[in-house]
């Protein structure tokens, strides 16, 4: 079954309480990755999240964006030159993207897990105390990098890595970013 009938077949009546959101599917990481750095150049407001399981197609995100702004979604994508597999709108349970986040606090540490990737913070000195997950090669790099610096000094992980687990660090970086600022 191709994704199109996999996509039909799922869409029933839209859910009210998604029927505003829109997903843009596509092959591989480094599409999700260009889409969202167009549209946001462009002014629209798009998030990344995991792709429902019905939507699953080797990449593990998805664009979300708001419906109403579909039209002007597909104008900028031809205008970077992407192609997504898929532009439909989130209805029904089965496809609400999944968050990616999970933050657990350990009392003087504050840990963001994005994706696979989590980065751990001294609450008190926003210091980074450690860099895991993922299975990219530059992990061990971006950890040395980061570690033992201030949320404030650190180099942001998008600006040093260009792999999915990067992109992931660079999430959880700026959700650290946003629990701790003060």
């Amino acid at each position: 079954m191709s994704l199109m009938q996999r996509m039909r077949a799922w869409f029933g009546k839209p859910d009210q309480a998604r029927a505003d959101r829109g997903l843009l599917v596509f092959e591989n990481t480094g599409e999700v990755l260009r889409a969202e750095a167009a549209l946001r150049k462009a002014g629209l407001a798009v998030s990344v999240q995991g792709p429902p399981p019905e939507l699953r197609t080797g990449c593990d995100l998805v664009v979300v964006f708001a419906l109403a702004d579909q039209l002007r979604v597909l104008r900028e994508m031809k205008r970077a030159g992407l192609a997504p597999l898929s532009a439909a709108p989130a209805a029904g349970p089965l496809l609400e993207p999944v968050s990616l986040y999970l933050v657990k606090d350990f009392g003087d540490w504050l840990m963001v897990r994005a994706a696979n990737m989590k980065l751990t913070v001294d609450k008190r000195t926003r210091v980074i105390v450690n860099v895991s997950g993922g299975g990219c090669p530059d992990v061990p790099w971006l950890a040395r990098e980061l570690t033992g610096k201030t949320l404030d000094a650190a180099p942001r992980p998008r600006d040093l890595g260009h792999t999915l687990c990067g992109y992931a660090l660079d999430l959880a970086f700026e959700e650290m970013l946003r629990r701790c600022s003060r």
